[in-house]
């Protein structure tokens, strides 16, 4: 069997129906959010990390922020 790429999926949703377009559409709304919540968990585990580790920096300084971020 060979692998689905993204083309073989393109291709096959053009063949579908509208209400199938639309809950394969809403099906990937879902799962993008549920992408999202899991990565948003896992930054706030790893600053609870941080916290805990005392690594976790803070700053009201706006250039201090950019710096912290380029280093990230």
């Amino acid at each position: 069997m060979s692998p689905i790429t993204f083309s073989t999926v393109v291709e096959a949703i053009k063949t579908l129906s509208t209400n199938e377009k639309q809950e394969i559409q809403f099906l990937l709304n879902h799962y993008i959010c549920e992408d999202r919540r899991d990565e948003i968990l896992n930054n706030f585990n790893l600053a609870q990390t941080e916290a805990q580790n005392g690594t976790l920096n803070f700053s009201s300084d706006v250039d201090e922020l950019k710096r912290l971020i380029e280093d990230y």
